[in-house]
């Protein structure tokens, strides 16, 4: 999938969980919806694109680098 689709989607999701509430709680919704709702597939390719991704919002960036972490981690456990 093309890197701004997903771009897009994560600001999307992170606007829903983010609409009045705290961003480090919203953050956290964002990255339980990917790891839900989005296919394996995706997830790592968001995580290949990176929190640093200019067009992510702050959530999103945030949420983006909670799933790179929890990807890290997943990977280092084997």
């Amino acid at each position: 999938m093309q890197a701004e689709i997903l771009v897009r989607m994560v600001n999307q999701i992170a606007e829903f969980y983010g609409t009045g509430s705290d961003p480090d709680v919203a953050a956290k919704e964002t990255l339980s919806h990917l790891q839900r709702m989005w296919a394996h597939r995706m997830c790592r390719q968001m995580v290949d694109i990176g929190a640093d991704d200019p067009g992510l919002s702050p959530i999103g960036r945030q949420a983006v680098g909670l799933l790179a972490a929890a990807h890290a981690e997943k990977q280092s456990l084997g």
